[in-house]
């Protein structure tokens, strides 16, 4: 008897509950999955645009310049009154939401308050809300990927250890991006560089696999198309003077932002109050959108609209949309709205470039405004998000960069990560 139970113990597990091969398995799966769902939110803000704007987003139209400008106004404020009640009963009513850094810590997610939440998040965007829509697919992938850990547990396939259970939420994270953007390189490195901070092998290659399933998933609805047009793709070298000057101002405009976005996170209403600030900071995002509607959205319409300038009496309204955009993305955050921060400070730096542009354009030779703004939106990106590979990679995805800007885009995007980073540590050392 003792023989046969020490045999019975010593019988090897399925070959599908060998840790390497779940592992491979659930990235597939969860690659599809989560690619479904990225698919599904896309739609989803499809619906909402032609419901509230009468108006279909894309590379071509942006901004809902066709719209009146009273819709666009009553749009958003309504949007603003819905999502307010919405996040308030989710926030005091039920299980409040669990954030991808606190799952990561091994706090649960709540599936069907997540889900909620995620999609009131798309819905205000939807509206016109001024936020990033990214946060969205992300948190539904990190979700996902624990109900999927939470599945393979009650089917006793137990092999996964609890950092490969991290490694594929955070792969999901990122393909949740991927499949919104159609940026695969972009989703692995958020999820490496951001998310884990652990860079191997497998790392790189569980992200990227789930990446590219979800990517290829997502582009069913959107295609292979850039989420932004450029006019002219071609670098000069005479690219890399202009940024040497661009990417400082970047480091410390990026610095700032930063600090302004956790401020508003920190600070953020969770309470009834957001029954008030919500649709008040709603009412001025719609009062703006009424006179320039290029502030609606995760900032995309702006962002477009520097990219193709090209003449000096732009540069005003690039000034005064920057700054509004500013204004308002942090006033909507804390306010009690939830969202991402990428897209905004794509949109911002986009701005700041093209400006920068037109004051150097005439001194560096080769210089466009339309690579000011690109080099501006790749800067900035990396110096607020203090993620230099995932702002390089996700620029040329998402625009479809020639080769030649390569190497300005890099020295830019290194010089702002550090100096955006001592700005940071010399605020933090001064409150300490």
């Amino acid at each position: 008897m003792n023989v046969k139970m020490i045999q019975k113990k010593r019988q090897p597990s399925p070959w599908y509950q060998q840790p390497s091969c779940l592992l491979v398995l659930s990235t597939l799966v969860l690659g599809v999955i989560v690619g479904l769902s990225s698919m599904l939110l896309a739609l989803f803000l499809e619906v909402i645009e032609q419901c509230f704007l009468h108006f279909g987003e894309s590379a071509q139209v942006p901004a809902p310049t066709g719209t009146p400008a009273l819709i666009r106004l009553l749009s958003v404020f309504a949007g603003g009154v819905i999502a307010a009640v919405i996040w308030w009963l989710l926030r005091t009513k039920t299980t409040p939401t669990v954030s991808i850094k606190s799952a990561l810590a091994g706090e649960k997610m709540p599936f069907w308050q997540t889900m909620v939440h995620v999609l009131t998040q798309i819905f205000y965007v939807g509206t016109g809300g001024s936020i990033g829509r990214e946060l969205a697919p992300r948190e539904a992938g990190a979700v996902l990927a624990q109900q999927w850990s939470a599945l393979l547990e009650r089917l006793h396939w137990t092999s996964l250890s609890t950092e490969d259970k991290r490694l594929l939420m955070t792969a999901a994270a990122g393909a949740g991006f991927a499949g919104i953007y159609i940026a695969p390189l972009t989703g692995m490195f958020f999820s490496v560089e951001v998310l884990y901070k652990k860079f191997s092998l497998k790392t790189v290659g569980v992200s990227l696999t789930m990446a590219t399933i979800a990517m290829l998933m997502g582009a069913l609805v959107k295609g292979f198309q850039p989420y932004y047009l450029l006019n002219d793709v071609r670098f000069s070298m005479s690219s890399v003077v202009f940024v040497l000057v661009l990417a400082p101002l970047s480091g410390l405009a990026g610095g700032w932002f930063r600090k302004c976005f956790q401020w508003a996170e920190q600070h953020q209403t969770k309470n009834g109050q957001i029954l008030w600030q919500l649709p008040l900071a709603a009412l001025l995002t719609g009062i703006v959108a009424y006179f320039f509607p290029e502030i609606m959205g995760n900032g995309r319409a702006l962002a477009q609209f520097a990219m193709n300038s090209s003449h000096w009496d732009i540069i005003g309204v690039l000034v005064l949309g920057a700054l509004l955009k500013v204004i308002v993305t942090v006033l909507t955050i804390r306010s009690g709205a939830s969202g991402g921060t990428l897209t905004p400070s794509i949109a911002i730096g986009s701005a700041l470039g093209a400006v920068l542009g037109f004051f150097l354009s005439g001194w560096v030779p080769g210089m466009t405004i339309g690579q000011g703004a690109v080099l501006g939106a790749g800067t900035l990106l990396a110096a607020s998000q203090q993620a230099p590979l995932m702002a390089m990679f996700m620029l040329i995805e998402i625009t479809h960069l020639d080769g030649s800007a390569i190497l300005p885009l890099a020295i830019g995007i290194l010089i702002a990560t550090t100096v955006s980073r001592r700005v940071l540590q010399t605020k933090t050392s001064k409150k300490d």
